[in-house]
C-alpha cells in the first residue's frame, strides 16, 4: 500500500483496543533528563518519545528523538530537508507500518500506553491520531460523501446523524459557509485552500484526539495559509496538533513548542536526522540553547 494513500489515515477503525479507550487521567511520564524545561504539572502529556530511531531497509534515517507532546498545544517540527521531521511525524500514528522495511525503535507512548504494543490496533491508532498531508487529497466524490466516508465506515448509517456530522466537521474546519449550498458538488472542484480544509474536516468527522499536519500550507497562497493557521489556533482547544513546516515564521506564529531537527553524516557518510533542541517556541526563536538551532533560525544554513 502506498503510505500516502488517504484511506488509511484516520478512517478505517476496528474498535477492539482496550488500553486506549480511556487515557489515564494523570499520565505525565516526562523524562526530566530529555526535557529542556522543568515539567509543568498543568500539561497533560499525550506523546512521550524516548530514544526514538527510525530505519528504512536497515539504514538509520533519524535518531536521538526525546520529547513530549502535550494536549491542547501545537507542536512544530522544523529543520532543513532530509532531517527527519516527517519521518518522526509518521511514527506518531504508525504510518510506517505501511512502508516495507521501515522499523521504529525506542519508545513512543500515547497517554502512557505503548503505541507499538502487541495489543494496539493500528487502525484505531489512525482514527484517534489523524493526518493531513502536504498536498490536498480529496476523494473523487461529492463534498458531502468525502466528509461522511469515515463515519459510514465506522457504522453510522442514519441520514440525519450523517447530516449533523458533516455540518459540524465542515463548520469546525471553517468551510461550512462556503460549501453548504453545494454539498453534492464534486470535492475536486474546490480551490487548493478549500480542498485542504475539506481534508481537515474529513479527519475531524471521525473525532480524532490528535491531528498531524505535514506541511499543510506549502502549496497554498497567503490567504489560504492564514485561514489554516487561524483554524489550528481554534482547533487546539479540543485537539493536540503536531505540524511539520519549512516556514519558520509559521512555526513562530502557530506553535506553543518547537522541535528543531538537523541532518548529520554518520560513520558511513550517510546523512541521519537528529533532534537538536526542543523547547517553548518563544525560547527557540529568541534564545536557543544550541548554536545549530541559532544558525538555522538566523538563516546561516538550511
Amino acid at each position: 500500500m502506498n503510505p500516502e494513500e488517504p484511506v488509511a489515515e484516520t478512517l478505517a477503525v476496528e474498535p477492539t483496543i482496550d488500553p486506549m479507550v480511556t487515557p489515564p487521567p494523570s499520565a505525565d511520564p516526562v523524562d526530566p533528563v530529555a526535557a529542556t524545561e522543568p515539567t509543568d504539572p498543568t500539561r497533560q502529556v499525550v506523546f512521550w518519545l524516548q530514544g526514538v530511531e527510525v530505519f528504512y531497509g536497515g539504514n538509520r534515517a533519524v535518531t536521538g528523538v526525546d520529547l513530549d507532546i502535550a494536549r491542547n498545544e501545537v507542536t512544530a517540527f522544523i529543520g532543513p530537508s532530509g532531517c527527519g521531521k516527517t519521518t518522526v511525524l509518521r511514527s506518531l500514528n504508525r504510518m510506517h507500518d505501511l512502508t516495507p522495511g521501515a522499523v521504529v525503535a525506542g519508545s513512543i507512548t500515547y497517554y502512557g500506553e505503548d503505541l507499538y504494543g502487541p495489543k494496539v490496533d493500528p487502525a484505531e491508532v489512525r482514527r484517534r491520531i489523524g493526518m493531513v498531508f502536504q498536498k490536498p487529497n480529496p476523494f473523487p466524490k461529492s463534498i458531502y460523501d468525502n466528509i461522511a466516508y469515515g463515519p459510514r465506515l465506522n457504522g453510522l448509517r442514519k441520514r440525519a446523524a450523517l447530516d449533523d456530522v458533516v455540518e459540524q466537521a465542515l463548520t469546525r474546519a471553517a468551510l461550512w459557509g462556503e460549501v453548504k449550498d453545494k454539498l453534492k458538488s464534486s470535492a475536486l472542484s474546490l480551490s487548493g485552500g478549500q480542498a485542504q480544509r475539506l481534508c481537515i474536516a474529513r479527519s475531524l468527522a471521525v473525532e480524532p484526539d490528535v491531528l498531524l499536519m505535514d506541511e499543510p500550507c506549502s502549496a497554498l497562497d497567503p490567504i489560504a495559509t492564514s485561514r489554516i493557521e487561524d483554524l489550528m489556533d481554534e482547533l487546539k482547544d479540543n485537539l493536540t496538533i503536531v505540524i511539520v513546516t519549512h516556514n519558520m515564521q509559521q512555526a513562530a506564529r502557530v506553535s506553543d513548542r518547537t522541535a528543531f531537527y538537523t541532518a548529520e553524516a554518520d560513520e558511513q557518510g550517510r546523512r541521519v536526522g537528529k533532534l537538536v533542541e526542543f523547547d517553548v517556541t518563544e525560547k527557540i526563536f529568541t534564545k536557543p540553547s544550541d548554536p545549530r538551532t541559532e544558525g538555522y533560525i538566523t538563516g546561516r544554513f538550511g
